[in-house]
């Protein structure tokens, strides 16, 4: 009998560097681990002004279509909406054993920050905290302000990985997608799923000769 996929969840909100979520997604399901996939109303807006995709609004249609891109195998992806209460993310006895903000917004950011739980994103991030499993923030705004520090420090304290969107450079990225592979790579390694995007420091072609 084979061992049953990982559970991980990913949520994407309205943050620029949707990138960074959409590859993040397709190596998670190239991974062979089941996805619970969250996307905001404002995620969904940026997606269509950051890229050529056009998707679908009903999570099923969603699910079928990101399925279908990214070679997903039948219910490998599950996709739900903003207020679906009903789905595993929102309760410990469901929940996965990790979740992914990518990207995040410092609104999201504050929202988990202070237990809000208004939407599913956040409920899940709260349940994520409350487990005490991994959680996952891929912030991305710049300049940060002492209330976005401030709400990193608060969400750190409380066990959940800081991982702001700054790719770097050492590697020497040729290309727009060598930058989003940086960063998700380092998101896949906390999330303890093999990856070969970036190899580990030490190991690049050539250092230490």
């Amino acid at each position: 009998m084979s061992a049953p996929r990982r559970r991980i969840a990913l949520a994407m909100t309205g943050a620029s560097g949707v990138q960074y979520g959409l590859r993040l997604l397709e190596c998670l399901i190239e991974a062979d681990v089941h996805v619970y996939l969250m996307l905001s109303q404002p995620a969904r807006v940026v997606i269509g002004m950051e890229t050529d995709l056009s998707l679908p609004g009903r999570p099923a249609e969603l699910a079928r279509t990101l399925s279908a891109l990214y070679g997903a195998a039948p219910g490998q992806l599950e996709v739900f909406g903003e207020q679906q209460w009903t789905a595993p993310v929102a309760s410990g006895s469901g929940a996965p054993e990790a979740m992914a903000i990518c990207p995040c917004t410092t609104g999201t950011l504050s929202a988990v920050a202070v237990g809000a739980s208004r939407s599913l994103i956040e409920r899940a991030a709260d349940v994520m905290l409350k487990e005490r499993r991994k959680l996952i923030v891929v912030l991305r705004e710049t300049p940060l302000s002492e209330i976005h520090l401030e709400n990193m420090l608060r969400l750190t304290r409380m066990g959940a990985v800081m991982m702001p969107a700054n790719p770097g450079f050492y590697h020497r990225p040729q290309r727009l997608e060598d930058l989003v592979d940086f960063m998700v790579a380092r998101v896949l390694d906390h999330l303890a799923v093999p990856q070969t995007l970036l190899p580990p420091w030490g190991d690049e072609p050539g250092q230490g000769d």
